[in-house]
């Protein structure tokens, strides 16, 4: 007979089983579940032993593994415990301590320091070996999970019976397998990027970790976009594609199989969309950390492998039609576009919730969608048009039809271009500079495209110029006024912005546009490099080549026989404003942002030469050019402006004997009113003031009003130094009279600039001060010799108003005087 069991006094159990009692049993049901609590008790008590055994082992593995680590801690303590000693009894031996204070510092300065390091060595040895076991697991998981993948049978079954391989049990079974395969590598990506920041160092490590990882990721993307593209097939995809001949036919779109989808087959889409999208996130992100490692810029202009599935097998279709189509792109270019405009909006509906889902940061399905299809199209016509163009660009017999053959193609490019921009950004927030869509893109890898397309767009331009040259209104400078000298002043505009307002000539104005026209047809190239090196090529060049004929108009209008003067001064101030136009230009446009951009994307690249003064501006080079032309033309101008007065006045200047006549010298229209004589101008000088006053009126009409207004200045102040220099300070003598005829001769001169200025007197001042010093009587001569005597060795003089002229230069122009008449 077996013993009764002895129970505990209730007193006696600890208090958290009374309370565990009181809660399982409250009534009399709850003795009948007895057994089943005591089954889980016992589960509960053997999970608790294990955990412990478990704790045991972790505990005594840790301190052996401690135990072994501070063994050479402890033996270097124990040696410096032992140093220590036998230095205290060294120490106790000599008085001086020497010795033990040299071992000390050499204990405290060489082996405190190594054995620190030493130290250190392990401690990287130890996590070394960690994150190389670590990664060694991960990879093995990962390859495990790439073998499920590729399983044989698994293949075989995919293979020989699509219907059971889009069934939601193979489509679950291979999203399992390769999410697991996703997790691992986004595992070991998390490793690596911590390497690749701390230890660096660690390259081989890095390197035969990637190079494991690729061959996985070489095997399973491959297999993910088939397994995808079979998904793809089962839903109908792609649609049959509508000819021009059937859209008269069938004039309503397409249905879309993406948004036909219903039930199984939209939710195994769904997670093959998303299983490869999370595949092409994992391969994005390897892809960054290797090209910042190597420091080289990342591309964010990945294309979505989701929806290169989708346009796949749209071109194998459409390519039977472009076939047909070679010599009639404009055909391609509107099937493209048709079926790119029918299913966009379908495609941003469907697939741009699974991208946001997928966490897919920067993507747009609907701009990815359009982007693929450009370059479905672009690819085709790079291999099996434009190659055969630009060798047929090369056979001189050929030439002008090849020419002709590749405006056409590239109009259609950019028209195409700007019609698939609009699908993209339809609706949308990005802006079309966001945009990765563009043909253009077929001359980013083909440099020697570009330049043949350079070429052809320059000598295009050209012809369109020369065109414009045939206009016989080409050089016409429109006036508002005929030539003539007004003497009113009237307000000059100084602050130009128009053609009209700088004078310029139509053909300036042609140049222009047609220099905008080929910056505009480049602006679709989507790497801005490649811009700036066609607008280099083209543009550029078209500018060099009208600054050229610009300097050519000049020159012949100088060499060509038959012309007046006055035609002469029309033509070089038509080219004169058309540059000073064309900088303005050139100036606005390089203030722009997109030149900007282009002018610090050649900087950084070290395209264009170094030590230009202004790297902020794009066009420098060709402003430069514009500006020395206009100064050197200008200055011709007032080179022959000086140089025929000169001539004019050659009698008037050498005839030094009439400024010391008296009364008896006769001079053109004298007369006795009220005892004093009425002076007019002298005969010699009449002529080169009337020459001087028609020039300036026509000059004043043809001639921009910034450049006039430096015209005008620098004739007065050469006419002030030559006047001063060779009568004044040419030792003539003046007599009263001589000098107020002096005086009157000049006021004529003033007049002449009168309708530029209030005060022209003031742009010549050394013929100002010195009138000022004719007109003074005898008594303030001798006062003015005084104080120039005390004001001797000065350079200049500010006594009575006079400041352009030097103590020697008015001692000498009032030795001139003589008072004696």
């Amino acid at each position: 007979m077996e013993p009764r069991p002895v129970f505990s006094s209730v007193h006696e159990l600890p208090p958290h089983l009374l309370r565990y009692l009181d809660e399982n049993f409250k009534t009399q049901e709850d003795l009948m579940r007895a057994p089943t609590i005591a089954m889980e008790l016992k589960k509960s008590c053997l999970n608790l032993d294990r955990n412990l055994m478990n704790l045991q082992k972790n505990l005594s593995s840790l301190a052996a593994s401690w135990i072994s680590r501070s063994n050479s801690a402890s033996s270097a303590l124990y040696h410096l415990n032992i140093k220590l000693q036998n230095f205290r009894l060294r120490t106790s031996q000599d008085g001086t301590g020497k010795v033990g204070l040299k071992k000390i510092r050499k204990i405290l300065y060489e082996e405190l320091p190594l054995l620190a390091k030493e130290v250190r060595r392990i401690e990287i040895v130890r996590i070394y070996a960690e994150t190389t076991l670590q990664l060694e697991a991960l990879v093995g998981d990962l390859e495990d999970a790439v073998y499920s993948v590729m399983n044989r049978n698994t293949w075989d079954i995919f293979q020989a019976n699509l219907s059971h391989a889009s069934s939601p049990t193979a489509v679950g079974q291979m999203k399992e397998k390769l999410l697991l395969a996703v997790n691992a590598m986004n595992n070991i990506e998390d490793i690596l990027v911590s390497i690749s920041r701390c230890q660096p160092q660690w390259d081989r490590l890095l390197n035969s970790v990637d190079a494991r990882v690729d061959k996985a990721l070489a095997v399973l993307r491959p297999q993910a976009l088939t397994d995808h593209r079979i998904l793809l097939s089962s839903i109908g995809w792609p649609p049959p594609l509508l000819t021009l001949e059937q859209e008269s036919e069938k004039s309503s779109g397409l249905p879309n199989p993406l948004v036909l989808m219903q039930g199984d087959k939209k939710d195994r889409y769904c997670e093959s969309f998303l299983s490869v999208c999370a595949l092409q996130h994992i391969h994005t992100r390897r892809e960054k950390r290797k090209k910042n490692l190597l420091e080289q810029k990342v591309d964010n202009s990945l294309d979505l492998w989701t929806i290169e599935a989708l346009v796949s097998p749209f071109a194998s279709r459409a390519e039977h039609h472009f076939s047909k189509w070679l010599e009639q792109p404009k055909f391609m270019f509107a099937l493209v576009y048709r079926h790119t405009r029918d299913f966009v909006q379908g495609v941003d509906d469907v697939l741009q919730p699974l991208i946001d889902k997928a966490r897919l940061v920067g993507y747009s399905a609907k701009e990815a969608w359009v982007s693929a299809m450009v370059k479905m199209l672009a690819g085709y016509l790079s291999t099996r048009k434009i190659s055969v163009l630009a060798e047929r660009y090369e056979d001189r017999d050929c030439k002008p039809e090849v020419t002709s053959s590749w405006l056409h193609l590239l109009d259609l490019l950019i028209a195409f271009d700007k019609r698939m921009l609009s699908l993209a950004s339809l609706g949308t927030p990005h802006s079309q500079e966001n945009l990765r869509v563009s043909m253009l893109s077929i001359f980013c890898d083909r440099l020697d495209w570009l330049r043949i397309w350079a070429k052809i767009e320059l000598k295009d331009a050209w012809k369109k110029l020369k065109v414009d040259l045939k206009d016989e209104r080409a050089w016409i400078i429109d006036t508002k006024a005929k030539y003539g000298f007004h003497t009113a002043t009237e307000p000059e505009p100084f602050l130009l912005s128009t053609r009209q307002e700088y004078k310029a000539p139509l053909i300036a104005e042609a140049a222009v546009n047609i220099t905008s026209t080929m910056i505009e047809r480049s602006q679709s190239l989507p790497n801005i490099l490649i811009r700036t090196q066609f607008i280099r090529l083209s543009a550029d060049r078209f500018l060099w080549k009208f600054l050229n004929l610009l300097f050519q108009h000049c020159k012949g209008a100088q060499l060509r026989s038959g012309y007046t003067e006055n035609e002469t001064l029309m033509s070089v101030s038509a080219s004169i404003n058309a540059a000073r136009y064309c900088e303005s230009v050139l100036r606005e446009w390089s203030a722009d942002v997109d030149f900007l951009e282009m002018s610090i994307a050649e900087d950084d690249s070290h395209i264009q030469a170094d030590g230009l003064d202004d790297r902020g501006c794009f066009f420098v080079e060709q402003i430069k050019s514009l500006v020395e032309l206009e100064t050197d033309w200008l200055m011709v101008i007032i080179t022959d402006l000086l140089q025929q007065f000169n001539t004019l006045t050659w009698e008037y200047v050498q005839n030094k004997e009439k400024w010391g006549q008296g009364q008896e010298q006769e001079f053109i229209g004298t007369e006795n009113i009220v005892g004093t004589q009425v002076l007019t101008l002298s005969v010699e000088f009449v002529e080169a003031l009337d020459s001087l006053r028609s020039q300036f009126g026509i000059l004043r009409e043809v001639l921009n009003s910034k450049d006039f207004l430096d015209l005008w200045r620098s004739v007065a102040e050469g006419l002030d130094h030559f006047i001063f220099r060779s009568i004044l300070m040419s030792n003539a003598r003046f007599t009263f009279q001589g000098a107020s005829q002096f005086k009157t001769d000049m006021r004529a001169l003033f007049l002449v600039f009168g309708p530029f200025c209030v005060r022209p007197e003031a742009f010549l001042p050394c013929i100002r001060d010195s009138m000022k010093l004719l007109e003074m009587d005898e008594q303030h001569v001798n006062q003015l010799r005084v104080s120039l005597k005390d004001a001797e060795g000065n350079e200049s003089m500010h006594l009575h108003g006079i400041t352009h002229i030097s103590c020697n230069q008015a001692e000498k122009i009032l030795s001139s005087r003589s008072f004696g008449v």
